[in-house]
């Protein structure tokens, strides 16, 4: 499905890593790939379970099995859609990020390219506009908010979040406190 940025405009605001609320980057490892600092691009793991699962509830949500490197090489250098040879070109994509440039600047590239909301690209702006804050400034909780919209960011709302949506973000802050970033500052 291609989308129109003029219906919604574009909002985005480049922010270098430090300036990342590390409850922020804790947040989104957490909710959308828990194993980035460990697997090399590619979690076999994370993408067996998603196909079992699919496999049992067929037409339910589906779940998938993209790492952050494998969503910041799709969302930097490939397109939408799903196609067999968009997925091969995404794994390539992905394992040469790995090679170059690293956990630090592909999770920078991700938290600044990826959409928080209907035109809203990058940490810096989501944090703006659904909180006023900067994206460095961000709580625990604000920033579980923010990872818990990534699935299906154009129907979910941080700033104004649904049941389910503070459910799902309450349950990120608290493996989110579990998760080290040591390696990345």
């Amino acid at each position: 499905m291609v989308r129109n940025a003029f219906a919604y405009g574009v909002t985005k605001q480049w922010v270098a890593l430090e300036h990342v609320s590390p409850a922020l980057v804790r947040a989104v490892i957490a909710a959308e790939d828990a194993r980035f600092l460990t697997h090399h691009g590619v979690d076999w793991e994370a993408i067996a379970r998603a196909h079992e699962y699919n496999a049992r509830h067929g037409d339910e949500p589906r779940r998938g099995g993209s790492t952050i490197t494998m969503q910041c090489a799709r969302n930097v250098f490939l397109w939408q859609g799903k196609s067999y040879v968009r997925k091969a070109l995404e794994v390539g994509v992905t394992e040469l990020l790995e090679l170059l440039w690293g956990k630090r600047r592909i999770l920078e590239v991700y938290l600044n390219v990826v959409e928080w909301g209907p035109g809203i690209y990058g940490a810096e702006a989501a944090a703006r506009t659904h909180f006023g804050v900067s994206a460095a400034a961000l709580s625990p909780r604000q920033a579980a908010l923010l990872a818990a919209t990534l699935p299906n960011p154009l129907h979910w709302n941080p700033g104004r979040p649904s049941r389910w949506l503070l459910g799902r973000s309450a349950v990120i802050e608290r493996r989110a406190a579990r998760v080290s970033v040591g390696g990345l500052r």
